[in-house]
């Protein structure tokens, strides 16, 4: 039986080491550019992941700082197991006590691609076995499952035969940010409402309207990226934490520098939504997000409603589903099309759905599509510009400051 290959000796210190980062599909490309923008280094894109290096202040920041990642793990050891058993003797020998200790609380999270492992929970149940077992026979005492709120997160990826040990410095997903205290229906994702700015050339230059704006996650990402305010300022814990090696005055440093950053002119950024309950969960958001004084929404109809400014964006993520009877889902969105051409032109609107075929009653051509995920549901993230004269005059005028 080989010897796993050890990445890491011990928990990361501030020299560089590799790390890794998870993210939505079609999102790779927007948190590689954030990446660079905190200073880490040999960054490469994969499928929903962006590898990197950098420090143990790079670590913290990526936490911190990055709107688009999910999480940010730290390999420390890699070997080979075609089944169960060969799992559990090789994370067995594995020398525990260097990445946690008795004092602490455990969990192991999996992401599984393997024809040789068929049950995820199985594979986890063997490594826990495996550590648990560890710490029995080196010490006479065992450490403690907690499977809700562990003090250290271990991700086990496999892929066919290679499994991965990595720490998983964030603990629970980035996207809880922290100020969302009430859903709206199909909510989107705050790493999804983020991204999905990012690749829509959003930027704010620009005033942003949402007109079925739910919960109000793409108005509150929106202006937490106009006012710079980092996505980790709601955040009450990271699992890096409890490392024994945390370094607080790293941490605090970093919390300073990026609250210290705010622009004086700011966009227009409001939203509307036909339902009274979307808006009371909106406005319980923004008070928590202390942005209830910037961001206004109303209980509107889109339909009836006038453009709240001359130019600007729309991005908004339409109901769809088991409301919509027959053919009244393609109604509405030929009622979105007609919306828009009749009173929103000088926009650029972008609507994500996972109905491709509703998305064709719009009766506009999309100038681009992006392949996303909304949870598990595959969905184009579709362009659509109405042009008030020729589109050169359009793109010349979108570049004049944005008007109140």
């Amino acid at each position: 039986m080989s010897s796993p290959q050890i990445l890491l000796s011990a928990l990361p210190e501030k020299e560089s080491f590799q790390m890794t980062c998870k993210t939505f599909f079609g999102l790779e490309n927007v948190l590689a550019n954030e990446l660079q923008a905190i200073g880490a280094k040999e960054i490469n894109t994969a499928r929903r992941s962006v590898y990197f290096s950098g420090d143990k202040s790079v670590m913290y920041k990526a936490n911190y700082c990055l709107r688009t990642a999910l999480n940010v793990l730290v390999p420390f050891c890699t070997f080979y197991a075609k089944d169960e058993n060969e799992l559990y003797n090789e994370v067995y020998n594995i020398a525990w006590e260097n990445y946690f200790t008795l004092k602490h609380t455990f969990a192991i999270e999996t992401t599984i691609n393997s024809d040789f492992f068929k049950h995820s929970q199985y594979a986890a149940l063997k490594t826990k076995d495996a550590i648990v077992d560890y710490f029995r026979a080196k010490t006479g005492k065992r450490p403690f499952i907690d499977a809700e709120n562990p003090q250290i997160l271990i991700h086990l990826h496999i892929s066919d035969k290679t499994c991965t040990l990595s720490l998983n410095s964030s603990g629970e997903p980035l996207f809880k940010r922290g100020y969302k205290v009430s859903n709206g229906a199909a909510p989107i994702n705050e790493i999804l409402a983020a991204g999905m700015l990012k690749l829509s050339g959003w930027t704010p230059k620009h005033n942003l309207f949402d007109p079925m704006c739910g919960s109000g996650t793409i108005l509150i990402e929106a202006a937490m990226i106009a006012e710079n305010i980092a996505p980790g300022v709601f955040r009450k814990q990271y699992s890096f934490e409890n490392w024994s090696n945390f370094e607080s005055k790293i941490l605090e440093g970093i919390a300073e520098q990026e609250h210290d950053n705010n622009p004086k002119d700011l966009p227009v950024i409001t939203g509307i939504d036909i339902s009274g309950q979307a808006i009371h969960a909106t406005n319980k958001n923004l008070q928590n997000s202390f942005l209830n004084n910037y961001i206004k929404v109303e209980n509107k109809d889109f339909f009836e409603c006038k453009k709240p400014f001359e130019k600007g964006f729309i991005i908004t993520n339409p109901p769809y589903g088991e409301k919509f009877k027959n053919n009244s889902l393609s109604r509405f969105y030929a009622q979105i099309g007609d919306k828009l051409k009749n009173s929103f032109t000088n926009f650029e609107t972008w609507i994500i759905s996972p109905d491709k075929e509703a998305l064709k009653f719009i009766g506009l051509h999309p100038e681009k599509k992006v392949k996303l995920f909304n949870g598990p549901l595959e969905c184009s993230f579709n362009k659509y510009t109405v042009y008030e004269g020729s589109k050169k005059q359009y793109k010349n005028n979108l570049q004049r400051p944005y008007q109140y």
